[in-house]
Formats: C-alpha cells, structure tokens, sequence
C-alpha cells in the first residue's frame, strides 16, 4: 500500500503573482491605467458639449472649464502615481505604501466625475446627441483606465523599517545614523507642512466658492477619492507624522492659512459661509472636550450655545432686549462665557452622576427645555425676557477698540467687509478655544478625564474624584460653546428658539455637533475643525437635494463608520482600538523580539 503526499513547495520558490479584479497581466495593466491618465488629461482640452446651456463653458478647445478641471486633476493623480510605480524620476517616493491600491482610488475618482458629468449634460440637455467628441473620448479613457487599476495586483505595503514605538536598541541606532541631517530634514518638513498648508488652503478655496450645484458634486467625487487615493499611497500618513513632530508649527501655519482665505474673496458671498464654519467649529472643539475627552455623550450641547448667544443678546443694546444695557465686547464675552458655565454647573451638578445612555437622556431633556423655555418667556406664558418665539432682535454690530465690524475696511489695498471683519474675530477666538483645548488635554485633569473615559470605575478606584472631574469637563465645554455664541448673536442679528434644535437640515444643532466631533475623530484638535466644516459646507451646497439631505447625510455617516470609523484625524489610541487585529500581530512580534 503506497501512501500519498502532497508535493510541498520549496522554500525558496517565488510566490504565486498577485492578480486584481480582472485577469490582465500586471505589466499591461498597469501601462493601461497610466496612459489611460494622460490621455484622459487631453480629453479636458476638447469640447465636452455645443452649447453653454450646461454649466461651467465645456464648450471651448484648448482650454479647460468648470468640471473639466475636475477631471484634469484626477488623470494628472492618476498618471502620477501609475509612473510611481515604475519609479520614473524618483516618482516611487510618492507612494510610501505602494503605488497599486492608490492608481485604483484615483482612476476611480476620475471615471466617477467623468461619467457623472456626461450623464449630467445628457439629462439636462436632453441625451447623448448633446456631446462633443471630447466628452465621448474622455468617458472612454476613463473606463479603459479604471479597467486596467482594477487589473493591478492589490499588495500589503511593508511594515516600517524602525516601529515609532519601539524604545529597542535598533531605534536608537536608527537615531544615530540619521543624526547628521536632523537640521536638513527639519527645515525640508518644515517646507512640506507649508505646502500641505498651501494645499488645504486651495482645496478649500475651490470647494467653497463651486457656483452651481454640479461643480460641487465633482468636487466631492474627485476630493474623496482623490484623499483616498493619498491615504492608500501612504502619503496621508506620511504628513501626519511630520505634522505631529511639529505640532507648534503646524497649528500656527493652519491659522495663517485661515487668515488668508477673506484675502482670496472678492465680496463676503463666501465669507459668511466661512464665519458659520468657524462658529460651529469652535463649538464642536468645545464639545469634544466633553465627548472626546472625558467620554460624556452629550445630546443636549446646542443650549449651552443658545444660552451664551441669548445673554449676549440681552446686554447688547438690543432694542428688543428688556435689559437696558449696552456692555462693550469684553464685558459681552465674559457675560456670555460665564452664563454658559453657570447653567453648565446647574444643569451638570446633579446630572453627572448618571453614566452613558442615562445620562444621553437628561443632556437631551435639558436642551429641549432650554428651548422650550425661551419660547415661553415671552411676557404671556411667562415673563417677559426673550420675546418668546420672535427672539431678540437688530443686535448691534460689535465695536473693538473702536474697529466697527459692522463697516468695511481696506487693508493693504483689499476690501473687509462685515463677515471678513466676524471670520477674523472667530479665528480669534478658534485659537483662544484650540489652547485651552490642548493645555488642558496635556494636563493632570486632562490625563483625569481620558481615565474617566476608558474606565471609570478603574479610575475610581485610583482615587479620581469623578464627579468633580466631570463637573469640569461640563464646566469648560459649556463657557467654549458661550463664548461663540456671543459671536452668533451679532452675526445673525437675532436670536430665535429655532436656532438650537437637537436636529434639522442645518448646522449647528445638538445631532451635527456630535457628528462633527465623531466625523472627524474624538480627542484630537483637527478632526472637530474639519469634520465641522465638512458638515456645514456639505448641506449648504447640497440644498437642491431638498428633503433627500438627510438621506444623503446619513449614507455618507454609514460608509465612514463602515470604512473609517476612527474618524477622519483620529487619535492614536482610538486608532489602534478599531484596527486591533491589523496592528496586534505587528506590535507582539516586535515586543516579542
């Protein structure tokens, strides 16, 4: 009887070849994606349709417009990194973590933007008969190019050659052959925190000055695949390393960069939408110290920003206000800041014993009694103090140092109009929120509060005074959410209940506010700012889609759980917690050694 056995495979034989979705060999497909970028790049420079019904010019030869340079952009990303990958000029530095997973990302942003515009000017104008033979060249190179990205072989990018959090001796040496252009490569990290600042002040600028409703949805295709196509080249990680060894710089570029922006403006059309992000940003900062921090879901948030708008209001000159006071900003700032952290203490004093959906509950009460509070204190059902539902209005326009922000201004040859003037003083008070936001999560109550987060009854038992720190956490979130409220109740020169819902269409409300600091990632500076802007810019532009907003909304809030539920910027902990089988075996074999 003879037995069997399974010829087994030498040691040193090569691997089986790693083949994507479609069985063309890697060497085609990647010369198909690549060309398939640049040839898509010149189909931008042909007309895409005959008639300037549609919007954006795609009527003009040689020269890209509207959703054109969308595309552009996208082959451009596309072509790039497909010559990464075969290391032209250097190029492969570009994809850290390997060029193939990002080509698939960009040429499928390319054809999703591409395809989406020739489908727009067919519907709006009434079918295909409609397109130039730029359109049909470009829907054609981009479908051959997403074929051959999907052909290319999916390959795991090498772990690093020296772990970040390794103490070992191999790290240290590391160090010290690297010693000699320590001086060199700040200044070039410096010089790439710069560029990355350039970047996001352009991305921005673009995004939030799209004229008509089809620009912005190709905005949207190319920047999210396009971020994710970065991400995949390892390129997303690369800047958040060097950004986090210059934490100081960085935050201080972001700033600068911020300032710029009213200078990129011609009128305050887009400005104002720039003062309501910085407002809600701020808030949503306030929030994550709350909620990031010392783990408390809070529902009820909004109020706290109602309460700080509505005693700012009061102490304006307001001729709606029953108080007969007109208090100058400063004093205006701490009325608003310190009525927030007084109903912050009442509200929290006796609720803050209660832990996690019970304590969801009583925020969520709490901010619908504030506004069903002022609704009735309207001289009928109670006293007469906030005019019920009419609000208080024609707030006055704030004066500093005699500057009226109300008027415009020139600066060094530029125009500063009234929300120019708000958006400088909101970037103000951004950085007065972000420092108190990080002196505190560096300090010893900050260290108390990420206890109480990860477990409080561990952290009770090290001797946390829990209670009182919550009691803080509430405290502070609660003056940061006044203090941009004494900001909104001059901008929007009334204050109405209407205004602080735990939901609506549109930000800021208790339900957005808590999707901002989640969309952007809990416990860290960036990921509220972003997330914030992301989700006040988004359903601005998105109007058109009607009753279909909160459709969309949530379908975008169920893919980013699904695919990055840490957040966009998250925080190394929570980072490790939802990618724990991926990073595990890496760290135990590295500690193991």
């Amino acid at each position: 009887m003879t037995t069997q056995t399974t010829p087994q495979k030498p040691s040193g034989a090569p691997a089986a070849p790693d083949t994507g979705l479609i069985g063309i060999p890697p060497h085609l497909a990647r010369a198909l994606a690549t060309g398939g970028g640049l040839l898509t790049v010149l189909s931008t420079f042909l007309a895409w349709t005959w008639t300037t019904a549609f919007p954006g010019n795609l009527t003009v030869y040689g020269y890209p417009g509207g959703l054109q340079v969308l595309v552009l952009v996208g082959g451009a990303l596309t072509a790039l990194l497909g010559l990464a990958s075969y290391g032209v000029g250097g190029l492969r530095r570009l994809t850290p973590a390997g060029a193939d997973p990002a080509v698939k990302f960009a040429a499928l942003g390319t054809f999703a933007t591409t395809w989406y515009t020739v489908l727009a000017i067919s519907y709006q104008l009434g079918g295909l008969v409609n397109l130039e033979p730029g359109g049909w060249v470009a829907a054609a190179t981009t479908l051959l190019t997403l074929l051959g990205a999907l052909a290319l072989p999916y390959r795991k990018p090498e772990p690093d050659p020296v772990d970040p959090d390794s103490t070992s001796w191999e790290r240290t040496r590391h160090r010290l052959a690297h010693a000699g252009q320590t001086v060199r490569a700040a200044y070039a990290e410096i010089l790439i925190i710069v560029g990355i600042m350039a970047l996001a002040l352009t991305v921005f600028t673009y995004g939030i000055g799209t004229e008509y409703d089809e620009l912005f949805v190709g905005f949207l295709l190319t920047a999210g695949l396009g971020f994710a196509a970065l991400h995949r080249a390892g390129l997303i990680a690369h800047a958040s390393q060097i950004t986090a060894r210059h934490q100081n710089i960085t935050i201080c570029g972001a700033f600068v960069a911020a300032a710029l922006f009213p200078f990129t403006q011609t009128d305050d059309q887009y400005a104002t939408i720039g003062v309501y992000i910085l407002i809600f940003a701020t808030v949503a900062l306030g929030l994550n110290i709350v909620v990031g921090l010392a783990g408390l879901l809070d529902l009820g948030y909004v109020a706290f920003l109602g309460v700080g708008a509505y005693a700012a209001s009061l102490v304006s000159g307001s001729p709606s206000s029953p108080l007969d006071l007109h208090l100058p900003f400063w004093a205006t700032v701490l009325v608003g800041a310190a009525a927030s952290l007084v109903f912050g203490v009442l509200i929290g004093a006796p609720t803050l014993r209660l832990r996690g959906d019970y304590l969801a509950i009583v925020t969520l009460g709490f901010g619908e009694i504030f506004r069903i509070t002022v609704n009735n204190l309207d001289g009928t059902s109670g006293p007469d103090v906030t005019n019920g539902s009419n609000g208080i209005s024609s707030i006055p326009n704030l004066k500093i140092f005699g500057w009226d922000l109300g008027a415009e201004h020139t600066v060094a040859g530029f125009t500063i109009g009234r929300f120019a003037n708000y958006f400088f003083l909101m970037l103000l008070i951004t950085a007065v929120v972000v420092l108190v936001f990080r002196r505190s999560g560096d300090s010893r109550i900050g260290r108390a509060w990420v206890a109480i987060r990860e477990d409080e009854t561990a952290a009770l038992a090290m001797g946390i005074n829990g209670f009182r720190v919550k009691l803080i956490a509430f405290a502070v979130g609660a003056s940061l959410a006044g203090l941009a409220g004494t900001v909104q109740a001059h901008v929007t020169y009334t204050v109405t209940p209407e205004q602080y819902l735990f939901a609506g269409t549109i930000p800021p409300n208790s339900a957005f506010l808590l999707a901002a600091v989640v969309l952007g990632g809990m416990g860290t500076i960036g990921g509220p700012l972003i997330g914030a802007a992301l989700l006040f810019l988004i359903p601005n532009k998105l109007q058109f889609l009607g009753d279909y907003q909160l459709f969309a909304f949530g379908l975008a809030l169920i893919l980013l759980m699904r695919f990055r539920p840490e957040g966009l910027i998250p925080n190394r902990r929570r980072q490790l917690e939802f990618h724990e089988e991926a990073d595990a075996p890496a760290v135990l074999g590295k500690t193991g050694a």
